[in-house]
């Protein structure tokens, strides 16, 4: 009997433990977000789950009372009755009115989600398959570009390493944006759609190609905002995700400072000649952030679904296929156009890496100048 009261308290122990813990993890309702607007998202769910609950108490409390109240046990008779004419008008002219109480807010939420009008900065957000591409068009930082990658190594996704603080939810560079200045967010893909999407800043767009949508956000505090494509855009879907840096006006100017100076300090010469032994060290740092979720690290694939480049008859054959098939894509494939993705370089670089990797021995490479040529 000790033994099981020993136990029984044991388990009632750890069950609150684990609550506690799993309390801490989780939680059930919306976040109030960064953003004013984030906040009036919020109290409007807030809103219609109470409308939703008195409208649920209402209709099954009535409900429920006329079957305990009419039951055949205390003497009630089943009876046969339609067209109560009171009752259709209630059942009609209620639910007008709710809706109508409900409306008014929603409609004037939606229409403060879709106000872009007078932006501060503007940056326009490219979706590819699998990363994004950002432009900073208008404002302090004009002219800054970069792409952003998800950097969770690939020992965690496969579940041979624990999973890290922001697993999934991590990039190489974040979106930088000053504090309490409006940005506009225009979006657009340069395959498939995809979607800008984060929650704490009241952001969902779809990213559609050949189409240039916008939204808008303001952040009200400082901090870092994650969130993820919301578009189901193929295999590495899940890996696609979104992180904005809300920092300080001065710490904003100092960043994009630091963002020119790199720029600069990348800019190389169109008319350098590298070496094998240099594009190979380049192309398989270049191949391990943008080829190696579908062609593998070892160069094989994914059967029926993602062509090997180990032995591949285009990696092997003439160098100017391969030159055109990266910089224009093969649809409708997964192969993409990396042509405005990478530089010249870089270009140069993959193919460099690629042609003489794994088994393939081709001996040979292009130059950078080459890739621009090629371009034109």
């Amino acid at each position: 009997m000790m033994i099981r009261k020993i136990g029984t308290a044991a388990g009632l122990l750890v069950s609150a433990l684990f609550s506690h813990a799993a309390s801490a993890a989780y939680q059930l309702n919306l976040t109030t977000g960064a953003t004013k607007l984030s906040q009036e998202v919020y109290d409007l769910h807030n809103l219609m789950m109470w409308i939703i609950v008195v409208i649920f108490a209402a209709v099954f409390g009535v409900m429920f009372w006329s079957v305990y109240a009419h039951r055949k046990s205390v003497g009630h008779k089943a009876d046969q009755f339609h067209e109560n004419t009171t009752v259709e008008i209630l059942w009609t002219v209620v639910p007008v009115l709710i809706l109508m109480v409900m409306a008014w807010p929603a409609t004037k939420t939606l229409l403060a989600v879709r106000d872009t009008s007078s932006p501060e900065l503007t940056i326009k957000a490219t979706g590819y398959q699998w990363k994004w591409g950002y432009d900073y068009l208008k404002g302090e930082g004009e002219g800054i570009s970069f792409t952003a990658q998800l950097t969770t190594p690939r020992d965690q996704i496969y579940g041979m390493a624990p999973k890290g603080e922001n697993y999934l939810l991590e990039t190489d560079n974040h979106v930088v944006v000053p504090v309490g200045k409006k940005v506009r967010i225009l979006t657009t893909a340069a395959d498939v759609i995809h979607a800008w999407y984060v929650p704490a800043l009241a952001v969902k767009q779809d990213a559609v190609p050949g189409f240039v949508r916008d939204t808008a956000f303001k952040a009200e505090r400082e901090g870092i905002y994650r969130g993820q494509c919301a578009e189901l855009c193929g295999k590495e879907h899940g890996f696609m995700p979104i992180v904005v840096e809300v920092v300080s006006q001065e710490k904003y100017i100092a960043w994009v400072n630091e963002q020119k100076k790199k720029m600069a300090a990348a800019a190389e010469d169109p008319n350098k000649k590298w070496d094998l032994a240099e594009l190979k060290a380049r192309g398989e740092k270049v191949y391990a952030g943008n080829c190696v979720a579908c062609h593998q690290a070892n160069g094989k694939g994914i059967p029926g679904n993602f062509p090997a480049l180990d032995g591949s008859k285009i990696v092997n054959g003439p160098i100017a296929a391969q030159i055109d098939i990266i910089l224009n894509g093969k649809p409708p494939t997964a192969m993409q156009a990396f042509g405005k993705q990478l530089s010249d370089t870089d270009i140069a670089a993959v193919i460099a890496y690629s042609r003489n990797s794994w088994g393939n021995k081709m001996g040979d490479m292009v130059q950078p100048a080459d890739i621009k040529a090629a371009r034109k």
